[in-house]
């Protein structure tokens, strides 16, 4: 005969089982003294939101990783830095001078992308407000033989400049290209010394709070990959278990990234603690887009070196062949580990 202790103990045993059976496994998070440190090399702006995603909700914690942020202030110094040693992992773009320094012979591993341009652009081209109203500047064909800005010469943001251009049959080379800082482009359009640029997010949104500027175009790249994922070659051959963990946890990062999700509240937390951006803004703002995949686009790259070269930017003769700096097992070890691919929203 089972006693009223056995029947309560046996519930008791029941519930717990059930409740075990219907939990999702969670990777359980190591004490602090066992996280081994990678150092992160970052500008502090909106397209490393994946990693910031997942340092905050604790994906990098559950994989054993404690990521140190070093703060710079251009994309392309994380990637010679990262060569150099400085960081374990950068975020940064392909830029010229990227491309001189590893023609000299610096190294590193591309392991994944960071993110993608669609439109509505987190990097549009503007023009002044009240230029735009009085008709003077009203569409992309006005500017030429106009002084246009990017935020720095042999960047990414220059190739999008030419694609603007290019919507209003315009040339790079029938236009004056200024490196101006992004801080200070929306008070040159203002005060007249700027007729257009490229003004990436938050600024954009920021400067049209003030009624300063006017977003000619928005939609002139669409499924472009300036911005990569790298890794320094001596700590990523020393730690291909870490370089694989580090990835894993970026890819949960950028998957809860996907469409209107951006703007979830604990995800915007997390993007204006490390941008120093107020959430409000960052709501508003254009988003950039994550592949949750982490999928390379060498036909990118190669755009943009071809694009660099015919700018002149390049101090080598032959196309470096950039596909010898890809590695990718990280990211499909990682997708294994995540249970496959799924759709980029």
């Amino acid at each position: 005969m089972i006693t009223m202790k056995q029947v309560v103990t046996l519930t008791l045993a029941s519930a717990a089982l059930v409740s075990a059976c219907a939990a999702p496994p969670v990777a359980p998070t190591r004490p602090a003294a066992e996280l081994k440190t990678v150092k992160f090399g970052f500008v502090p702006v909106a397209i490393n939101a994946p990693v910031y995603v997942a340092a905050e909700k604790g994906y990098f914690a559950e994989e054993g990783l404690k990521v140190e942020f070093l703060p710079i202030e251009g994309g392309s110094d994380a990637v010679v830095q990262v060569a150099s040693g400085n960081f374990d992992v950068a975020g940064g773009g392909i830029s010229a001078s990227m491309l001189n320094a590893v023609a000299r012979g610096i190294e590193f591993e591309i392991a994944a992308s960071l993110h993608t341009e669609r439109p509505p652009l987190a990097s549009p081209f503007v023009v002044s407000k009240k230029r735009f109203e009085s008709g003077e500047l009203t569409k992309m064909s006005d500017l030429k033989g106009k002084k246009v800005a990017t935020n720095n010469r042999g960047t990414a943001t220059e190739w999008w400049l030419s694609e603007a251009l290019r919507q209003g049959g315009v040339d790079i080379t029938e236009v004056e290209v200024l490196g101006l800082p992004f801080p200070q482009i929306a008070p040159a359009l203002e005060s007249g010394t700027l007729d257009g640029a490229i003004l990436t997010e938050p600024f954009a949104t920021a400067a049209e709070d003030k009624g300063l500027i006017i977003r000619l175009s928005e939609d002139f790249v669409d499924g472009f990959k300036p911005t990569y994922v790298y890794f320094n070659k001596s700590w990523v051959t020393a730690n291909p278990d870490l370089a694989t963990r580090f990835i894993k946890a970026y890819l949960r990062g950028a998957r809860d990234l996907q469409g209107e999700a951006y703007f979830d509240d604990a995800n915007v937390a997390a993007i204006s603690k490390y941008t120093k951006v107020e959430p409000e803004v960052i709501k508003r703002a254009r988003r950039p887009h994550f592949d949750p995949n982490g999928t390379v686009s060498l036909e990118d790259i190669q755009a943009l070196q071809r694009f660099y070269r015919k700018q002149g930017l390049l101090n080598y003769e032959q196309d470096l062949d950039m596909s010898k700096f890809v590695n990718t097992k990280y990211a499909e070890e990682a997708l294994k580990a995540l249970g496959g691919t799924v759709e980029f929203k």
